[in-house]
Order: C-alpha cells, then sequence, then structure tokens
C-alpha cells in the first residue's frame, strides 16, 4: 500500500503538472522558423524577435532559431500548415519575398489565405550590391556593362526566376530599357549564400536586400552597394549610396519583414502574440534594436497585418503579370 508520505509527493506532483499546464501559454519555449540557411534576411529577422522578445521579458526562456531552406519559405509554409498548424509558440519570418512568391502560386496548394498573419516589424529595401573590388563604381556602370555584353554579366539571387531578387534585378533592366529575359541569373537558397557567391566572384552582382548586406558589412563581409531602392537615401551607415532613381532608374522596392502562425492556433494564443507584439513594437528599445539592423519603422499586427498582406499579394500578382510570370489564381 502507498504510505501517506508517498501519496503526498504524488500528489505535490500531480498538482505541479496541472500547475504548469495551466500556465503554459504561446510565449513558452518558443522557436522562430527562418526559411533559409543563416545568414540572410530570414535569419535577421528571426534574430530580431529573439533579441527584443527576451531583452524586453516578454519571455522567459531564449527563443530557438530553427532554420528549414526550401523553395524561399515553400518548405517552411507547406511544414506549418500541414504538419505544425496549431503550435501556438512557433512563429515564422516572412519578407515580402514570400508575398510575392505567394502570388506566383510557388507555394504549392497553398496561398496567403491559409496561414494567420501575426506581425509586420519592419521595412527594408531592395539593393544593387558588387563585391568590394568590382569594377563597376555606380548603377549605370553596371548598366553599361549589361548593354555591352549581357554575357559578361552573371546576376546572383536569393530564388530563381521571377522572385523578389530577380524581380529586383528585372525592374532595373526594364528601367535601363534593357530586355529582363537577356539577364544570366544564378539563383541560390538565401541572401547569405548569394553574398558568399559574389565574394568568391562566381557572381558579379547581387540584387538583395540593403539591411542584410549592411549587416554583412560590418560582419567583414567584402561588398559594396551600388544603389538602394527607396523613395529617399537610407540612414546610417548606406547614407552615401545613392538610390536607383538619383542615378536615372525610376524603381523603388520597399520589403516588408515579419511573422506568421500556423492557421489552427487559437484565437487566445494569437491575441496574446498580438498584443504582445503591440507592446513590445511601442518600446524604444525595439526601435533602436530594429534600426541596429539596418530596419525601418514598420508596425502592423492581426488584423491590420492581414489586410496590407491580401492587398500587397494581389499587387504582386499583377507586377508577376506584366513581366509574363506564371500567377496564381
Amino acid at each position: 500500500m502507498m504510505n501517506r508520505k508517498t501519496s503526498l509527493l504524488s500528489m505535490t506532483l500531480a498538482l505541479a503538472l496541472v500547475s504548469s499546464a495551466a500556465f503554459a501559454g504561446p510565449l513558452d519555449k518558443t522557436e522562430c522558423i527562418a526559411p533559409a540557411k543563416p545568414g540572410g534576411g530570414f535569419d535577421l529577422t528571426c534574430k530580431l524577435a529573439q533579441g527584443a522578445l527576451m531583452d524586453g521579458k516578454y519571455i522567459a526562456d531564449p527563443m530557438r532559431i530553427t532554420y528549414m531552406p526550401g523553395g524561399i519559405g515553400a518548405v517552411a509554409y507547406n511544414a506549418i500548415v500541414a504538419q505544425r498548424p496549431a503550435e501556438a509558440n512557433t512563429i515564422i519570418a516572412f519578407s515580402g519575398g514570400s508575398l510575392l512568391n505567394l502570388a506566383q502560386g510557388k507555394f504549392g496548394r497553398y496561398n496567403e489565405n491559409d496561414v494567420r498573419w501575426l506581425a509586420g516589424v519592419g521595412s527594408d529595401f531592395g539593393a544593387i550590391i558588387v563585391a568590394e573590388a568590382s569594377p563597376f563604381k555606380s548603377l549605370n556602370d553596371l548598366v553599361a556593362a549589361v548593354k555591352a555584353d549581357p554575357t559578361k554579366v552573371v546576376f546572383g539571387a536569393g530564388g530563381t526566376v521571377g522572385s523578389q531578387d530577380w524581380m529586383k534585378a528585372a525592374l532595373v533592366a526594364k528601367a535601363a530599357g534593357l530586355n529582363p529575359k537577356s539577364m544570366r541569373f544564378v539563383a541560390f537558397e538565401g541572401g547569405g549564400e548569394a553574398s558568399t557567391a559574389l565574394q568568391g566572384g562566381h557572381v558579379q552582382v547581387y540584387s538583395g536586400d540593403a539591411s542584410e548586406a549592411e549587416q554583412q558589412m560590418k560582419a567583414g563581409a567584402k561588398i559594396r552597394v551600388l544603389a538602394v531602392m527607396s523613395d529617399k537615401r537610407l540612414v546610417g551607415s548606406l547614407s552615401n549610396v545613392p538610390t536607383a532613381k538619383e542615378q536615372g532608374m525610376d524603381v523603388e522596392w520597399p520589403i516588408i519583414r515579419g511573422y506568421y502562425v500556423g492557421p489552427k492556433v487559437s484565437d487566445a494564443d494569437f491575441k496574446t502574440w498580438v498584443a504582445t507584439f503591440d507592446k513590445m513594437m511601442a518600446t524604444p528599445e525595439f526601435a533602436k534594436a530594429r534600426a541596429d539592423r539596418g530596419l525601418f519603422e514598420f508596425s502592423k499586427t492581426g488584423a491590420d497585418l492581414d489586410k496590407f498582406v491580401k492587398e500587397r499579394v494581389a499587387f504582386y500578382r499583377t507586377i508577376a503579370a506584366d513581366f509574363g510570370l506564371n500567377v496564381a489564381k
């Protein structure tokens, strides 16, 4: 028979388990999935959440970052929707490139209505990047070289033809009077790989993002930004870089960065995440963390972000159709 001491111990353990379950929630043992290899924009986005949530004491344990490359977000998107739809403590990074791929049906049978859009936490801009030792000193130098012989200038980017990075290069080519389809283009899984290839001389140009280029340069990458695709010059370490418009190319490419969760995350858990991001993004500490990563202010959560995402995907469908690309129905 169970003695009184053993019985009390069992009851204590049972109560502890019940208490633990009662207080377990979406902010316990959190995870951020970066849908690419380390070093690119998705990695940057997850690290922003990881640092800000921990520093602000919104979570008790450090957020785990998991890398899930494949299809520039497609593998992660399909895994969450089909296999992990109710994981309330898992957030997944997305960017404007994710939305562009959704617009083209590159995430398979799933579309923009199949996840819960949680928070948009910052904006970025496209950038045209070359190796530090590149002979191209301006966007016009690059365009002149492509016009002279398109076969001698190889563009590298995260994603295949039709991806966000390809679209940036294509828009610059179109603005310069070039045929985007004449570009030599090498696809990489993410920004980190493309930057490495650029520095290794395997490609001559990388059409990436200003923030990740800035972070890579801070980390010692031997690269140089020829142009940023913003409406005005950026602040910070890229303040001396002219816009594409200043160099005669009427091209802008704003990029948002944020997170979504699975479609079956409960309303209560989703509201907890939304309230946490709303509170966190209103602080000067978060503003500094965002700026330190080269991102600009963009704060939308819940229903506001959902509306923005749906409108943006519709806009990307229009652009994709203009380039003769496949568009999701």
